[in-house]
């Protein structure tokens, strides 16, 4: 029997996932991460909007639920809210207290993330913040809104670097960053691109791997997004 269309609606320029791919994404989904009315309806709303389709899958949305789960955390930053779909699956983890600061530089995109937690029923756990995440991240260190207990940053590549740093800022020992989007199709490994998104990512990861304060990983993953990855990193001093 073929598989099920994926939920997933991939962007113009994004690579064709393998149908393998597709097909078991789609199998643990259904399993795991099964259709959601909330959910599905946050994504038909980003669509409706004309948002760009680089949403999480369903599957790593799970992902991040079950960190929130792990962690416990009173507070997240999430640097990129799009049209909130991870900000849901994040929240609905959220313990008893705990809130997430997200912030989305396009004020189109927060009014479409605020309508979809309004309609999921989360808003009173999330504070959207629109402007230059690089220039609403020095307001959060300086107004004591930290540390947060865990970090996921999710939005442009070229400035993960400066991102990260303020990461490390903004915890505490034994907050957990993730950084979506750093294998970019095997991109990653080529030394030589000019591509301001791999280049971003490289310089990140170099960081991460000199910074005393930090034990860090990648996970590479396959799916209804094609190829691609998670950095995981712990503040361990």
């Amino acid at each position: 029997m073929a598989p099920a269309k994926s939920r997933y609606r991939p962007q113009g320029n994004t690579k064709i996932a393998r149908p393998e791919w597709i097909a078991v994404d789609d199998y643990f989904g259904g399993l795991l991460a099964p259709p959601d009315a909330q959910l599905e309806a946050a994504l038909a709303a980003n669509h409706a909007a004309g948002l760009p389709a680089i949403d999480v899958s369903p599957l790593q949305g799970k992902f991040l639920h079950l960190l929130v789960l792990i962690t416990k955390p009173r507070r997240v930053l999430e640097i990129g809210t799009l049209g909130g779909y991870s900000t849901i699956w994040m929240a609905r983890a959220l313990p008893r207290g705990g809130r997430i600061v997200s912030l989305e530089y396009s004020p189109v995109h927060a009014d479409v993330a605020r309508k979809n937690l309004e309609h999921a029923g989360l808003s009173k756990r999330v504070d959207i913040r629109v402007g230059r995440a690089l220039s609403s991240l020095p307001v959060l260190a300086s107004s004591g809104v930290g540390p947060f207990d865990l970090i996921f940053i999710d939005a442009d590549k070229r400035s993960n670097p400066q991102y990260l740093d303020w990461a490390v800022k903004l915890a505490r020992v034994g907050t957990v960053i993730v950084v979506d989007n750093v294998v970019r199709d095997g991109m990653v490994a080529d030394a030589k691109s000019t591509d301001p998104d791999i280049r971003g990512t490289r310089k990140m990861t170099a960081q991460m791997a000199r910074e005393p304060r930090l034990s860090a990983t990648v996970l590479q993953n396959v799916g209804v997004k094609g190829y691609d990855g998670f950095a995981i990193a712990v503040v361990v001093k």
